[in-house]
């Protein structure tokens, strides 16, 4: 019988992407997660209204690589700050968390102290979010 030792390492990444809180605009979500599934990647696209626990809940479930987050309804630094929180707790803090939306820049930086790995805005390309997502996800939960 074979191993599951480095099988994970030939697997493609497992992506879930997720609308957390109350915004309801989910075009860009949507956009991204077949950008994503048309590279090659397994995405799992949790719907609109998600719950912080429900999300962390999904990544862990689907032993997912990263959790990508779109948020336009100004509540990113709660909403990540909570993502990263949970998944501390559960002790799988080698699940990348990266997002997009409507996130001004004076609040990049605190979002990369608490551990968001890069946040795209209005204007990325979907080129630059896949080679983003191929070079910086995979690389803690396959050494």
């Amino acid at each position: 019988m074979e191993s599951d030792v480095g099988s994970r390492s030939s697997a493609p990444l497992r992506i879930v992407v997720a609308k957390p809180g109350l915004d309801g605009h989910d075009r860009g979500a949507k956009v991204v997660a077949r950008a994503l599934r048309d590279a090659g990647m397994e995405v799992i696209y949790t719907g609109l209204h998600q719950t912080p626990e429900q999300i962390v809940a999904t990544a862990l479930a689907e032993d997912a690589d990263a959790i990508g987050l779109s948020v336009l309804s100004g509540a990113h630094m709660t909403l990540f700050a909570r993502v990263i929180g949970l998944l501390k707790e559960a002790n799988a803090e080698d699940i990348v968390v990266f997002g997009g939306g409507i996130i001004p820049n004076a609040d990049r930086e605190a979002l990369a102290d608490m551990g968001v790995a890069e946040v795209f805005t209005p204007g990325a390309t979907m080129t630059e979010i896949v080679s983003w997502v191929r070079a910086n996800v995979g690389t803690a939960r396959r050494a």
